[in-house]
């Protein structure tokens, strides 16, 4: 392990505060951690690893390692400080056990331990403690290994010395409860590279490794001295960038605030924000200070370089962050979360500070870079015009009143049901298809929308030409939300949007496209949970008089090996839907008694964002990449 940060403010026992004991962690394991499926349990890694990322702000700590052992156990490293060892007046306990044992026992509350910290509520470590079978910690401090160990929250080897040692910091191994997580106990290596490859972009200079021993595959360590002006190039590998990322960085009132910025060609704006590591998904204070400045920063620019002539309109908000990419990351002393959730920041100084400090700093970087300044004012002009030609598209595809139906498009085959609560709109691929859905439905809660060819791919086109497709018009219409900032997700007409395709190229393409338009213009719908793909049959096995159906490959093989050899069973392969009459449609895809469904979720909008861009953006060469790397996943291919 490298040599520890040396830094000279202490940490010892004394700046422990205990707040509250340990209470029924165990009994209601969502109030601490969310829920108790997987994304709790890897919640309880990121726990561990806040208070090592707390010990690196702090400036005491530079390498952090996160280990899923072979069992699916964590090991948490750092060369930090070290918890404290010694005596916590208030207990009578070794710091090390006040801190692992009580609830809201931590230096993040006195002041004195921490100036900025991104634990949640600085519960992590006891929670962690008291939903692991197992959890044992290491503390390297003063030459020496101290040992503690316990079993779900309770201690059973009290705090000793093991040995010596020649380095500082804490190792904290835990392995999750599996009478708490009863959904799965096993690790998933891509959602945890996710994160820690975005707290080291978020924490520059800050080394993570990770490492899975439950495969061959290397550690892979994560360092970036650009920070988030490296994020910014990450999320925009893909993308044909305009200048190189701008980058600004300083602090005022003790809340220290970064802004990077890239232009693309592209036409999506991807504002991410953070506040102490802690993604803020719904914006806040932070996210309203810097799209303020941005606004103004580029139209005086604008005005003062005579681009914008007296006669010209303002660009607004949304002109001038067309092509965008931008991360805005604040740390602050006493951040203000609203909501439990943690995903907007509500501390109003913030506002002021991210403004003052992002502005000063663009406007300098507008001046001396004059040709990128013009390309920016360019970009937001051509948005502008396309705006309001949008503005007029937007008119066909806005209801009047939210119960009148006489403005639905003409091939809507609308339900009977007014509760959008129970109502399912099926987007069907095509008329054949769509005609048997329409006979095949359940009419009181099921509409069908057929499509008619491909719709446009959005990620290549303005929202003034989205707006002119026919295809797009009127599922815009008929979902009743509107769209981009007219979207209003209280005005939704059906709470179940069910994407049903043919399983072959065609219709995965079509599905793709489709995904691209939700994700890019009606992005709540997903957030919500309100997008569903269908699952059609791929085969149709009938032997005597029996009649089954199944999904995949191996689901064929399976029902095979299962029958018996006479009578000899037929089977047929679904090409597409219109190859079923109604009654089989409504059968294995439309009965809420026996389809199946997926429901598209969003896990890592970052992510989601690249491919998307990868799969539907002008650039070939990652595409083709993508593609050589994934297609051995790739089985009976219909071209």
């Amino acid at each position: 392990m490298e040599e520890k940060v040396t830094n000279n403010q202490s940490y010892d026992a004394e700046q422990i505060q205990v707040l509250e004991g340990l209470e029924a962690v165990r009994k209601r394991p969502g109030m601490y951690i969310g829920s108790t499926s997987g994304k709790g349990l890897h919640h309880l890694v990121w726990e561990i690893v806040d208070n090592s990322i707390d010990e690196a702000l702090a400036g005491y700590c530079d390498h952090i390692q996160v280990i899923i052992e072979e069992d699916n156990s964590i090991t948490v490293r750092d060369n930090g400080r070290g918890i404290p060892v010694g005596i916590q007046k208030k207990t009578g306990r070794p710091a090390v056990e006040v801190i692992m044992t009580v609830l809201h026992a931590g230096g993040k509350f006195g002041g004195g331990g921490y100036k900025v910290s991104g634990g949640l509520h600085g519960v992590g470590a006891s929670v962690v403690n008291a939903l692991s079978s197992q959890l044992d910690v290491k503390v390297h401090l003063d030459e020496k290994i101290h040992y503690i160990a316990f079993e779900r929250g309770k201690v059973v080897d009290e705090l000793q010395v093991i040995g010596e040692t020649d380095r500082q910091g804490t190792e904290i191994h835990f392995k999750p409860d599996p009478e708490i997580f009863t959904e799965t106990t096993v690790y998933d290596f891509d959602i945890l590279e996710q994160r820690i490859r975005e707290l080291a972009f978020l924490n520059k200079g800050l080394t993570i490794t990770l490492e899975d021993k439950r495969d061959d595959r290397e550690p892979i360590s994560y360092y970036y001295e650009g920070g988030i002006k490296s994020y910014v190039e990450y999320i925009n590998q893909n993308k044909e960038v305009l200048h190189e990322p701008f980058y600004a960085q300083g602090s005022n009132q003790g809340i220290e605030v970064e802004v990077s910025i890239q232009y693309n060609d592209g036409f999506a704006s991807n504002l991410y924000s953070f506040a102490n590591n802690i993604h803020t998904y719904e914006g806040g204070t932070h996210e309203v200070g810097f799209r303020t400045a941005l606004t103004r920063v580029v139209n005086e620019y604008a005005r003062k370089s005579n681009i914008l002539k007296d006669n010209d309109d303002n660009l607004t908000g949304d002109d001038v962050r067309e092509g965008m990419t931008a991360i805005v990351s604040v740390k602050h002393p006493d951040p203000q979360f609203e909501g439990q959730t943690k995903t907007k920041l509500g501390n109003s100084e913030v506002r002021t500070v991210t403004d003052q400090i992002f502005s000063e700093a663009f406007q300098k970087f507008l001046l001396e870079n004059p040709s990128i300044g013009r390309t920016i004012v360019d970009k937001g002009m051509m948005a502008s015009r396309a705006r309001v030609a949008a503005k007029k598209a937007r008119e066909l595809t806005r209801r009047k009143g939210a119960l009148e139906i006489s403005n639905l498009p003409g091939k809507l085959a609308d339900c009977s049901s007014k509760d959008a609560a129970i109502s399912e709109l099926y987007i069907v691929e095509g008329n054949s298809a769509g005609g048997s859905a329409k006979a095949g439905r359940d009419r009181h809660f099921q509409a069908i929308l057929p499509l008619r060819g491909k719709i446009l791919n959005v990620e290549k086109a303005r929202l003034d030409r989205i707006l002119s497709n026919a295809e797009i018009r009127s599922m815009i219409t008929a979902i009743g939300t509107g769209i981009g900032e007219d979207f209003n997700i209280e005005n939704a007409r059906y709470h179940k949007i069910i994407i049903m395709t043919d399983a072959d190229v065609d219709g995965a393409h079509i599905r793709t496209l489709l995904l691209t338009f939700f994700f890019r213009y009606m992005r709540p719908l997903i957030d919500n949970g309100y997008i569903y793909i269908a699952q059609p049959p791929l085969y149709q096995i009938k032997q005597g008089k029996s009649l089954q159906y199944v999904y995949s490959d191996e689901e064929l093989q399976q029902a095979l090996s299962n029958m018996s050899d006479t009578p000899k069973p037929a089977i047929q392969r679904y090409k597409g839907l219109g190859e079923m009459d109604a009654e089989q449609l409504w059968d294995t895809t439309m009965d809420p008694e026996t389809r199946t469904l997926l429901q598209v979720q969003l896990t890592d909008a970052i992510e989601a964002d690249q491919v998307f861009d990868m799969l539907m953006g002008d650039k070939v060469e990652p595409r083709r990449n993508y593609i050589e790397e994934n297609a051995r996943y790739v089985q009976n291919l219909d071209i």
